[in-house]
């Protein structure tokens, strides 16, 4: 903290140094070169540094004059107050500036006078003269110092607005992953539950060592918002062979995405929630069971999903505008991560199936 304060300060310095130095050198050469057009025969050295050193008052003062600026911000509550403070400021440093000129005028004679110039002499001369542009210095230092000041502020809002939103999403997405989870979790238990009283105790068992592999990854990475396509194939194989268990041979199902597309960043349990759905509305009602397929793709730049099944029509508008667990879940999500550049349709097939299509930006890692 202090090396980061003192760094500070040494760059504010830096640029005080600078810009008062700039103004110096400007303001003496001007003078110079205007005495020069005027073929005055004056020790043309000793005015330059003279003119250039009589700003180091307004340097000095610069730090001084940041505070007061920042302490006394214009407002219209305050204004004849925050008036009187800066006047004060103003006619202070001006005599300090005006001070050590007429110092330097005294010792050095820089226009070469007759007879030197006493103190009380130039100051009388040359503090009238210099008063207004002194007050348009002022006034541009105020001026450089708000405006400065107000953008650190916005940026600095900015910035606090941008992570609270942050903060918020993550939020927003940890509490709907917590929601996919029990909700997963309680229809693989009824599963269980179904096999059991079937007597299928192998199979119960076999899908609760499943169960448990599944969710130890999924805790794993239950602080990840998204993670890459790969490791949500990986979930989303071991969720199928958990219902292989159960469906057997009355479900089939297929995933088909190339290899390219394995890096792709795509929501955390993003397809699990898809193919529940699928098999619960296309395979479970069935005696015959049927057809999940799940596909992927790059189209126009897009990550393309796809998830079928050619089971019975659903209520393609129910499906589409609950706000429940599932695909109401997963729209919530896709719009926090993603906003309008992702999509999720929900649709018939002219084969007489139904397919969720997934549209994320492509972003392969």
């Amino acid at each position: 903290m202090t090396t980061s304060l003192h760094s500070q300060s040494s760059t504010r310095w830096l640029w005080i140094t600078a810009i008062w130095s700039a103004v110096g050198l400007c303001d003496a050469s001007q003078t110079v070169l205007f005495m020069h057009a005027l073929d005055a025969h004056l020790s043309r050295p000793t005015m330059f540094v003279c003119e250039l050193v009589s700003w180091l008052p307004w340097a000095l003062a610069t730090p001084f004059i940041i505070r007061v600026a920042r302490r006394h911000p214009l407002s219209r509550d305050t204004f004849l107050w925050t008036f009187g403070v800066h006047l004060a400021t103003f006619v202070a440093v001006s005599l300090a500036a005006e001070t050590w000129f007429a110092t330097l005028q005294m010792l050095y004679n820089p226009w070469n006078y007759a007879q030197p110039p006493t103190f009380g002499g130039a100051l009388r001369t040359s503090f009238p003269y210099q008063m207004p542009f002194f007050l348009f210095v002022y006034s541009l230092m105020l001026v450089v110092i708000y405006v400065l000041d107000s953008r650190d502020r916005m940026a600095r809002q900015m910035a606090e607005t941008a992570r609270l939103k942050q903060e918020l999403s993550g939020a927003q997405l940890a509490a709907l992953r917590r929601q996919m989870e029990p909700h997963f979790i309680y229809n693989t238990l009824n599963s269980i539950a179904g096999l059991v009283r079937d007597r299928s105790n192998d199979a119960a068992v076999n899908m609760l060592v499943g169960l448990s592999e599944f969710m130890r990854r999924a805790t794993e990475d239950s602080h990840r918002a998204e993670v890459n396509l790969a490791e949500e194939v990986e979930y989303l194989q071991r969720y199928l062979d958990i219902q292989k268990m159960r469906f057997g041979d009355r479900l089939h199902a297929s995933v088909d995405i190339p290899a390219g597309l394995m890096g792709a960043q795509v929501p955390n349990l993003l397809l699990q929630p898809l193919v529940e759905n699928a098999i619960k509305h296309g395979i479970a009602k069935r005696v015959a069971g049927g057809v999940v397929r799940i596909s992927g793709a790059s189209e126009g730049g897009k990550l393309c999903l796809r998830v079928y099944n050619d089971g019975p029509s659903v209520p393609i508008d129910l499906q589409a505008t609950r706000t429940g667990v599932g695909i109401g879940n997963l729209r919530t999500r896709l719009q926090i991560l993603h906003g309008s550049e992702s999509d999720l349709q929900l649709m018939r097939t002219d084969t007489g199936g139904v397919e969720v299509v997934v549209i994320l930006p492509l972003r392969v890692v």
